[in-house]
């Protein structure tokens, strides 16, 4: 059974890079329901500064490796600038954003407008980057924007959701800048990619932990909680992270992006099995036209990136 398995992923590398991108993706769509659950607990800043402090020492050995470490002691002024700033905004900003906003709406609801940062990030390239969008992708672009207006139809959300949307809606800005700035930061392609994101993480995850402690505190945490905790840092964070990375070297953009798109569909169905979250005809078919906008945006966005870099 074991030969069989390794003659399996000798001969179809690709397919064993497929399966593991789908489990990654997996672990990802896990999170939000694991952080539903802690969330009953555990203050949500000082939860995302928990799992990210302790994904970030998890990752810290990798970055001690002599080659890294000679990298980051040799980063000038500017590059560390650049790096603290991607962790205040996506790991901080973002990640502080995501926790909170599942603490006042369903996962499915936050997820969906999670989606909205792939076409934040494709109308921010026109500006920043000069990357101007095609017609598919402008049809993408309000495919999703249809979507999302047809899950929420009719916005009538309770108080308390819209203090999670206004959340939200800071974290999607925060996590689309901050995909502009990394797209920056590694196009140049003098930073191990390690280096950026462990150094990032590192800083994010102290602002972070540091703003938890001091607005919410750390009240007492059962078995339970701390097993939550462990398992989105080590398995859904660190591990995911460098098993993610590892198919990037098989798979190509287009491929990543489909896989990564498939997000939408795990979130409701692992919501609906564990959180007991129910969708309407209606929103079902707002999450489909929106999946498929993403998609559409993504996939033409990636071919560009693809042909460029061939």
């Amino acid at each position: 059974m074991s030969r069989s398995a390794d003659e399996f992923h000798t001969a179809f590398p690709h397919g064993r890079a497929i399966l593991q991108a789908l489990l990654v993706t997996f672990l990802w769509s896990t999170s939000w329901v694991l952080i539903k659950v802690g969330l009953q607990d555990i203050p949500a800043l000082t939860f995302a500064g928990l799992r990210y402090a302790l994904a970030f020492l998890c990752l810290l050995p990798l970055l001690l490796r002599s080659s890294r470490w000679k990298a980051v002691r040799g980063l000038p002024r500017r590059r560390w600038a650049e790096l603290v700033l991607l962790g205040l905004l996506f790991y901080a900003v973002t990640q502080g954003a995501i926790f909170v906003s599942l603490a006042y709406m369903p996962a499915v609801a936050v997820s969906l407008l999670w989606n909205l940062t792939t076409i934040t990030v494709a109308l921010l390239g026109i500006l920043v980057l000069a990357e101007p969008l095609a017609v598919l992708q402008w049809g993408g672009v309000a495919l999703n924007l249809v979507g999302v207006l047809v899950y929420f139809w009719p916005a009538a959300l309770p108080s308390t959701q819209v203090v999670g949307l206004v959340v939200a809606a800071v974290g999607v800005l925060a996590n689309a800048a901050s995909s502009i700035l990394g797209r920056g930061v590694n196009r140049r392609g003098d930073l191990d990619p390690l280096v950026v994101t462990v150094v990032s993480m590192g800083v994010g995850a102290c602002a972070l932990l540091a703003t938890g402690l001091f607005a919410q505190g750390l009240p007492p945490l059962r078995m339970m909680d701390w097993a939550i905790i462990g398992w989105l840092a080590v398995v859904n964070t660190a591990f995911a992270f460098t098993l993610w990375n590892h198919t990037l070297r098989t798979l190509t953009a287009v491929e990543s992006s489909i896989i990564n798109g498939t997000m939408l569909v795990q979130i409701p169905i692992l919501a609906w099995v564990f959180l007991g979250e129910n969708l309407s005809w209606q929103q079902v078919m707002g999450l489909v036209l929106a999946g498929l906008g993403t998609v559409v945006v993504q996939v033409r966005r990636s071919q560009g990136a693809g042909r460029s870099g061939d």
